[in-house]
């Protein structure tokens, strides 16, 4: 993997969970893309149809769904905001989640309160069970459950398939924000059941910002009344002089406007190597990288702010350096090229299958070190 990931030496890159590097064919993908733009215009445009199709299935493989079920969109906040604002609320109805939530899954939520509408939140710091606390919060007025397959601060990682059944019996909708886990984990929409799953491709899928992946449920897909309207979302796309026009049968109903090609070039190419490395291979590696950072966090004598159980972690781990200020910890890593995050009070690094143990064990070092100065 180190000729497809050529990551200068000055850096160790330990921030997936916030914008990952592009693997070198994405690149290439990118220059090809853009080198003829420039020499031949839209002449080979199918050829671009082409990509986009094929980032289509590459998509739909990594949930388990149909090609035809994936909607390409801007963002994990758009994908949402499409939901949240497409489904027909009643005064009085609420909305379960968690408190500890990226803002994306939580403003959208909290932008229906002029419908009438609350968001109830639990505060999993003090849940020891995560998916039976957010049922005990729902009633006969909730309609929807939405929450992250890991959560972004700590990497907790829920059991999706056991919401997912408690949530079918008791006839809520389930709405997945699986950007913490897409590209990184097996994900299956057979098992899990879930009405909604939205994920930005920039993180663990490898690819750019500004292409999100959209998934609604065919059964509910012409519930969600559409609010944004264009050429490409009509059935008779390419029929411009059409008058009757009518919303596509499919996801692209979803999208409004001219496709961000760019994108779909770049993350089908990011896409491609996942698929050649395997999900279940590049998530045993993550294991691997996690409990080695586990290790190191013990041996150093850090505090782990992250689930030690395997089952209930992710691809983050969060550590914080008793007596010492965080923020300083993380402005001088960041400064000494380790790419990092803090979160959830503490210090989180998130590697990928392809990050090195040679990587993991010179940034853990470097933290002891700099920790020592402070």
């Amino acid at each position: 993997m180190r000729d497809e990931f050529p990551l200068v030496s000055e850096i160790l890159h330990l921030n997936h969970a916030g914008v990952g590097p592009w693997p070198r064919r994405t690149v290439e993908a990118v220059t090809r893309f853009a080198a003829e733009n420039a020499h031949r215009g839209s002449l080979r445009y199918p050829d671009w149809l082409a990509a986009e199709q094929r980032l289509r299935e590459r998509l739909a493989r990594l949930i388990n769904a149909a090609p035809s079920d994936i909607a390409l969109v801007k963002s994990t906040s758009e994908a949402l905001s499409i939901i949240a604002h497409g489904l027909h609320w009643r005064p009085g109805d609420n909305i379960v989640g968690i408190t500890q939530e990226f803002p994306s899954n939580r403003i959208v939520w909290e932008s229906l309160a002029s419908q009438g509408v609350t968001l109830r939140q639990l505060d999993i710091d003090r849940s020891a069970q995560p998916e039976d606390d957010l049922l005990t919060l729902c009633d006969e007025n909730t309609r929807l459950v939405a929450v992250s397959s890991v959560q972004y601060a700590r990497g907790l990682r829920l059991d999706l398939a056991r919401l997912g059944t408690s949530c079918r019996a008791r006839g809520i909708r389930l709405c997945i924000d699986a950007i913490q886990s897409l590209g990184a984990f097996p994900f299956d929409l057979r098992v899990v059941g879930a009405d909604f799953v939205v994920a930005d491709g920039h993180k663990w899928m490898l690819g750019p910002e500004g292409l999100a992946l959209l998934y609604v449920s065919p059964a509910l897909r012409e519930e969600l009344e559409l609010r944004q309207f264009g050429w490409h979302m009509v059935a008779e796309r390419g029929q411009f002089e059409r008058r009757d026009w009518r919303p596509a049968p499919d996801a692209t109903r979803f999208e409004c406007g001219s496709p961000n090609m760019l994108g779909v070039h770049a993350l089908e190419a990011s896409l491609s190597l996942l698929d050649e490395v395997g999900i279940d291979q590049v998530a045993a590696a993550i294991g691997e990288r996690v409990a080695r950072l586990i290790e190191l966090t013990d041996r150093h004598g850090f505090e782990l702010l992250s689930p030690r159980s395997a089952p209930l972690r992710a691809g983050i781990v969060t550590f914080r350096v008793p007596d010492r200020d965080q923020q300083a910890l993380y402005q001088a890593l960041m400064g000494s090229g380790v790419l990092c995050a803090q979160r959830g009070a503490g210090i989180r690094f998130s590697p990928h299958f392809h990050t090195s143990e040679e990587t993991i064990e010179q940034a853990m070092t470097l933290t002891a070190a700099l920790a020592h100065q402070l």
